[in-house]
């Protein structure tokens, strides 16, 4: 019997326990270890955080999924790997704490033939002071961020009905973020929802970003073919703005964040502070913080992690700069290079560096977006390495076989722009691939066919329906395999 351990049920962790489960029959095990108990689809915390969704149409409890699919749960939290055994096992094993109410605190060393580090992200708002919910900003993070996020709002919409002009700021809480698309989505979702209220005149919509000009989101651009013309992701966002009268702080850094004011400095060095009545900033990310341990006992954490806490995989990590970047950099199988059975997916896997162009101010601080790997391409290699794994337990191959380079697989991305079935819009943008690979595509990095973008009505209904339809998959309902990751 083989047991295979995956860490974290977001959409990464989630989607490989399912394919695990049904592609290994008895009497192989399948355990998740997650510290929480209800399953989230994150993107639609964006509509939760304007009021237009609450928080239990984008929630469903993990156990009675699992339950039923023959996968065991443990509503814990890793905290440690000993992927060479501990106290003298043969097998490889994590340190778990149990944060089901009723076991909270209890340990627990659970050993494994195969581990998947799906953990997700830590959300660090503690790297700018002030930021976050304990501080002096709202989020859209999780659920119960976006809920509060939505009082906040209709505290700040009351006000301008009042008569009060308000500021709100919306964007990112730190120079390296990463998820900018989601701080655009929920900018113009809270525009929309300001017209929809009749209070847009009352208000100054400000967004706040790390990305040298809109439309970076962190990959760097796109450029497209619209209506046979070349076009960029720029102009086409840079449209958007001025349509909807949003203005945008560009290359810029959050230093501190205290009641009503952001100060901030830009890749120019300059400083300045921008004062606000309401502000959804997004936190960096980080790893979750776990160790790891050889078979003595001694610290590898530095061998097995890279020093942002995300885990090595089979990338190239070596220093370069970004001319000499290429496509083959970006891990294909996500397994580590130090241990065959040990795997990272999703947010969890160190980058081997950033899709965008790195920046550092004359003050030296990097003002830089992140890559972003959630969504598609986080289910995409939850597949793959359910698929490699799976293989290997039968006996079919001893490494894995199955890739999901971002540098070779396309990402589609439905941005909402304003809710509404008859009123609404969204952003739909499309790549492929993801990571530039100008090689293969001189000058643009991309296919120019396969890479496009268009707002409209239409992408909205699109992305409701995808709401559904992931929630379904995600739910391991009948037929649930045969919807695309």
């Amino acid at each position: 019997m083989a047991r295979v351990v995956v860490l974290g049920a977001g959409i990464s962790g989630h989607t490989a326990a399912l394919h695990l489960r049904r592609m290994l029959g008895e009497p192989h095990e399948v355990v998740v270890v997650s510290p929480n108990s209800q399953w989230n689809w994150i993107p639609s915390n964006i509509w939760v955080g304007v009021g237009r969704m609450k928080a239990d149409q984008v929630t469903f409890p993990l156990k009675p999924v699992y339950d039923k699919k023959g996968i065991v749960f443990k509503q814990a939290k890793a905290v440690a790997l000993h992927p060479e055994g501990k106290d003298g096992a043969t097998r490889g094993s994590v340190d778990i704490v149990w944060t089901q109410p009723e076991r909270s605190g209890q340990e627990e060393n659970l050993e494994y033939d195969y581990v998947i580090n799906a953990t997700g992200p830590k959300l660090n708002f503690g790297a700018t002071p002030g930021l976050g919910p304990d501080g002096h900003t709202v989020s859209v993070c999780t659920y119960g961020h976006a809920t509060e996020a939505a009082e906040k709002l209709e505290e700040c919409i009351q006000k301008m009905q009042q008569g009060q002009r308000q500021t709100l700021v919306i964007g990112v809480g730190h120079g390296t973020c990463t998820c900018e698309g989601a701080a655009f989505e929920y900018t113009f979702n809270v525009e929309h929802e300001l017209r929809q209220r009749g209070v847009r005149d009352m208000a100054d919509v400000v967004y706040f970003t790390n990305e040298h000009e809109l439309g970076d989101f962190g990959v760097g651009g796109l450029t497209f073919k619209q209506q046979g013309f070349v076009t960029t992701s720029k102009l086409w966002t840079e449209s958007l703005f001025k349509e909807r009268g949003v203005k945008s702080v560009l290359a810029a850094h959050a230093q501190k964040i205290e009641e009503g004011k952001l100060y901030y400095e830009t890749i120019t060095g300059e400083e300045g502070v921008l004062d606000f009545d309401f502000a959804m900033l997004l936190p960096p990310f980080r790893g979750q913080d776990l160790q790891a341990f050889d078979k003595d006992g001694a610290e590898i954490t530095g061998d097995v992690f890279a020093p942002s806490g995300f885990l090595k995989v089979d990338a190239d990590y070596t220093p370069k700069p970004y001319e000499e970047w290429k496509a083959s950099d970006w891990p294909s199988t996500y397994v580590s290079p130090r241990y065959a059975n040990v795997f990272a997916i999703g947010i969890a896997f160190a980058p081997p560096h950033q899709i965008s162009r790195p920046r550092t101010n004359p003050n030296g601080t990097v003002i830089a977006p992140a890559p972003p790997r959630t969504g598609m391409p986080s289910g995409l290699m939850g597949r793959a390495v359910a698929q490699s794994i799976a293989d290997m337990v039968k006996g079919k191959t001893t490494v894995p076989t199955h890739h999901a380079s971002m540098a070779e697989m396309g990402a589609a991305c439905v941005a909402s722009a304003g809710a509404g079935f008859t009123k609404g819009t969204a952003a739909s943008m499309t790549m492929y691939p993801v990571v530039p690979d100008y090689d293969k595509f001189p000058g643009y990095g991309r296919s120019l066919s396969e890479t496009t973008g268009e707002i409209g009505l239409a992408g909205h209904w699109m992305k409701h329906l995808l709401h559904h339809m992931f929630i379904y998959k995600a739910k391991g309902k009948p037929g649930w395999q045969i919807i695309p990751e």
